[in-house]
């Protein structure tokens, strides 16, 4: 179908482009700090959170760093450096903190649709993966973060925490165990679904779904040019807006680059597509009842640590492991197999090609997996469920990430496997690239854009004020504040509907 533009050019306050947890989060913030703001929202497809937010695309993991093990390395002379753990974690508390503040004003009901508790456990074998734990559980376990965590090389203490990983499981084998009881699972495409909708009921905020968004152009009165192809018509909606957020997931990259700004240069972005094994015995969901994490193999990404996962999707209570690697050159699920190649352009070749050379075991690795056959599969599940029947279980197609190529005035290039905000020097326009733990810290990313991007406001007390209305942890440390922790996480436990099944 022909493009045809339509005549008026609209205008906004603020374009976000993906109907993602991120834009969303924006959207409310921003929403909530000035309520007469002006929000135009693109998003390609024709629902919300279709892609990287939906439940089956991510791991839904409420990412804290209880059990995720590699935000705890170890350093050369033995010690565990903690300071990542931290810092994921004290993020994940601001985002219970503002879904809270918009459960409580919106009086939210179904609030356990997007967050349940779900314990988090990390699980070694070997004696030295088992002496890892040890070492990580005392380090942890000096912050207030982390007090109630358990660690156990207890089998029967094991049996009960998780019975399905230890059935059968050889008796010689060293094992240990952690536990936080505090963990959550979170739907995020309900959460995001969930926050468009009060949105929508919003003055000032327009919706453009099935719109795709082909131009971005700095226009001579410095404001952003947006052109989008509504994709059931064929038409052209044009729209200008001095601040332009590009949260798109794995589509990102490619709008940074036709923004032609300066700060976007030199980046790059290579795909992973990820699988689940996914349990379709309802008498073997039902014994499960934990996320527990495993640790990658040695010279494996961090993506592939491995996590058997109680999830709970659209009030079902589900089971996956995973995630398996795969490779594809679209930048999203449902994006197109030139994605990859078009991306490529000359000022991010030399860093994508720096980064490709020196991420080589990282390519073994993703072939390793894509040739896997369904034996391998199960083989990698049995680890952690010795007895697992195959029949009770499922491929299932997770979603796409972008891992961040970035330039490096030392390296040349790097590849980055965490979340990346790119703004322009005014902060008119920014876009997040990168994967986990991106959506469990979209609160705290979305904070810093604003203070990046809204300098002249954030720092007014009325920005500041609403701010802490919000989050009240704004501007201070949890991790030196153990009554202040207490205290909120008992607040959010409440409000968010946690305590009931929390006291185990």
């Amino acid at each position: 179908m022909s493009t045809t533009d339509s005549s008026a050019t609209l205008s906004a306050d603020v374009v976000l482009i993906g109907a993602g947890i991120m834009s969303a989060t924006l959207g409310m913030m921003l929403k909530e700090l000035q309520p007469d703001l002006t929000i135009a929202i693109f998003e390609r497809l024709d629902v919300a959170a279709a892609e990287s937010s939906d439940a089956w695309n991510n791991a839904g993991t409420g990412h804290s760093a209880f059990c995720e093990l590699n935000y705890t390395p170890e350093k050369p002379d033995g010690r565990i450096d903690i300071s990542k753990a931290i810092a994921i974690a004290e993020q994940f508390e601001q985002s219970k903190q503002f879904w809270s503040f918009l459960v409580e004003k919106y009086q939210v009901t179904g609030v356990t649709r997007f967050i349940n508790h779900i314990p988090h456990l990390s699980f070694v074998w070997g004696d030295k993966n088992v002496e890892f734990l040890r070492k990580r559980h005392a380090a942890l376990t000096q912050s207030p973060l982390f007090q109630g965590m358990e660690f156990t090389q207890a089998p029967a203490q094991m049996e009960q925490w998780m019975p399905l990983v230890m059935d059968g499981r050889d008796p010689q084998q060293p094992v240990a165990a952690t536990r936080m009881n505090l963990g959550t699972d979170v739907n995020f495409g309900a959460l995001t679904r969930g926050m468009f909708t009060l949105l929508q009921q919003k003055p000032g905020v327009s919706f453009y779904f099935h719109h795709d968004v082909d131009k971005i152009k700095r226009k001579e009165d410095g404001r952003w040019g947006i052109r989008a192809k509504d994709l059931t018509t064929g038409n052209s909606v044009k729209i200008r807006a001095p601040f332009v957020f590009i949260g798109a997931g794995g589509g990102s990259l490619p709008l940074l680059i036709k923004s032609g700004i300066p700060e976007g240069q030199g980046f790059g972005g290579f795909p992973v597509s990820g699988q689940w094994l996914k349990c379709v015995n309802p008498a073997v969901i039902a014994k499960h009842h934990a996320k527990v994490y495993g640790k990658a193999s040695v010279g494996s990404p961090p993506m592939s640590v491995p996590h058997l996962d109680t999830r709970v999707i659209n009030g079902k209570q589900e089971l996956l492991f995973g995630p398996y690697a795969g490779f594809s050159t679209k930048f999203l699920k449902q994006g197109s197999y030139l994605d990859l190649p078009l991306s490529v352009k000359l000022s991010n070749m030399r860093p994508m090609i720096i980064a490709g050379l020196k991420n080589i075991p990282l390519t073994k690795y993703l072939i390793n997996q894509v040739r896997q056959s369904p034996e391998d599969r199960i083989a990698a599940l049995r680890e952690y469920l010795p007895e697992a029947n195959p029949k009770d279980w499922e491929l299932e197609i997770a979603g796409q990430r972008v891992q961040v190529i970035k330039k490096d005035a030392k390296q040349g290039g790097v590849l980055e496997f965490g979340t990346e905000v790119v703004a322009a020097s005014d902060g008119s326009i920014a876009a997040l690239l990168g994967a986990s733990p991106g959506a469990s810290t979209a609160v705290s990313i979305m904070v810093g854009l604003v203070q990046r991007c809204f300098p002249q406001y954030a720092n007014t007390p009325e920005w500041q004020n609403k701010m802490r209305e919000m989050i009240p942890s704004f501007g201070k440390s949890l991790n030196d504040n153990p009554q202040l922790v207490e205290e909120l996480r008992a607040h959010t436990s409440e409000v968010l509907g946690l305590n009931a099944t929390a006291a185990a």
